[in-house]
């Protein structure tokens, strides 16, 4: 199963940084896949420990692929490393293993500590529309126009539908790069 989480990592000077990523759980286990090069696997090699996020506000995963990446954050408990202050529960994890990969290591954690911060009320569409679209601004340099566009006039249903401010802010930051890109490649 992927989990859609918030990761957070510091580096050896304790400076914090936030990325969303697809978390794989396998019975206690989480694998976290970050590609190289990357911030968040710098952080996990030189630091060994993380904080997965499980968070409701699609504000974040649409703005830290926007280049908002100032959220506010709080102290771990268990382990030294940062949790996302709006987080509704966190993970506080350990790498104990790695398996090696030329684009995207395998980083297996054991889950030192979990809080539960707030009730999870559940998605609405918009949320689900917003996830998904931040997956495709990821993906902008992977994946051809055509299907861009596609998925997204898909995806607009559901938010026409459900979505409240938060949701419509995320979804604006995320056309404005999906724009951007689309003006780049024409030009």
């Amino acid at each position: 199963m992927i989990l859609e989480t918030i990761v957070t990592t510091q580096n050896l000077e304790g400076r914090a940084h936030i990325a969303p990523m697809g978390i794989h759980r396998h019975d206690e286990e989480l694998i976290i896949l970050p590609f190289r090069p990357s911030t968040t696997l710098d952080n996990l090699m030189t630091s060994s420990h993380a904080v997965i996020n499980y968070c409701d506000d699609v504000r974040v995963f649409a703005g830290c692929l926007t280049g908002r990446r100032d959220w506010p954050l709080i102290e771990a408990e268990k382990i030294n490393g940062k949790v996302l202050a709006c987080a509704l529960a966190h993970s506080e994890v350990e790498v104990v293993r790695v398996e090696e990969d030329a684009l995207r290591p395998k980083l297996f954690c054991k889950i030192i500590h979990t809080v539960n911060h707030a009730p999870f009320m559940g998605f609405n569409r918009a949320q689900y529309s917003v996830l998904e679209a931040a997956i495709l601004v990821s993906r902008l340099g992977m994946l051809p126009q055509e299907k861009i566009d596609a998925e997204l006039d898909y995806l607009k249903i559901g938010l026409e539908k459900t979505a409240g401010p938060k949701e419509l802010e995320a979804w604006s930051w995320l056309m404005a790069v999906i724009e951007q890109h689309k003006r780049e490649k024409l030009a």
